[in-house]
């Protein structure tokens, strides 16, 4: 069951969702330092989805529809945001041989953020962490402790090389100022795209 929950797990983490998104984009705009704060900014931003659905907080998102509704709107409204300041902020993904540092509190803060504010991945975790725990076993909140803190270090670890992928590529945008602009273009419309897609869902 737990190789089951390995293979499930490492699906999820490499899709390419927000956080996929937002550390591919540090990493290409400030190298792989700051992909590496962005990765553990994504990773700190699931423990509050892993801690609400092991105490049942998830199941008040799943049978309150106004609880889910604000934390999905701050969602749409922090992605969109996202995506306004990658298109109008000039600074933005400006690569360039000298980087514009930016803090990595900063930069781990966002990651936490784009997490902390999608209702769905607390949902996702009540939904699929129990169907990894044996009838059988005498404990099963630590069993569930057990398989986020498996989870959130795959996230991380694979995060980390979206993040070094990304790095390694810059060298090349840096020579091609056309195809930064075009990826900038990308990101952004990704971003406004996960922000619709989470603004319908129910």
């Amino acid at each position: 069951m737990f190789i089951e929950f390995l293979l499930t797990s490492l699906v999820v983490v490499l899709l390419p969702g927000t956080g996929v998104i937002y550390t591919l984009s540090v990493g290409l705009d400030k190298g792989f330092n700051a992909s590496v704060a962005a990765a553990i900014g994504c990773t700190l931003g699931i423990i509050p989805a892993a801690v609400a659905s092991i105490v049942g907080l998830a199941a008040l998102l799943h049978t309150s529809a106004l609880a889910f509704q604000v934390i999905k709107f701050l969602g749409v409204a922090y992605l969109f945001y996202m995506a306004w300041k990658i298109l109008r902020d000039d600074r933005a993904m400006d690569v360039s041989e000298s980087r514009i540092q930016t803090g990595s509190v900063r930069i781990a803060t966002t990651g936490i953020l784009l997490n902390v504010l999608n209702p769905k991945l607390s949902l996702f975790f009540l939904a699929f962490l129990p169907q990894f725990i044996s009838p059988t076993t005498s404990d099963p909140t630590a069993s569930l402790i057990g398989l986020a803190a498996v989870f959130m270090a795959m996230t991380f670890v694979v995060f980390l090389i979206y993040g070094a992928f990304a790095a390694y590529a810059r060298d090349y945008v840096i020579r091609r100022p056309s195809v930064m602009k075009w990826i900038k273009r990308c990101f952004a419309g990704t971003f406004g795209f996960l922000g619709a897609k989470l603004a319908v869902s129910n």
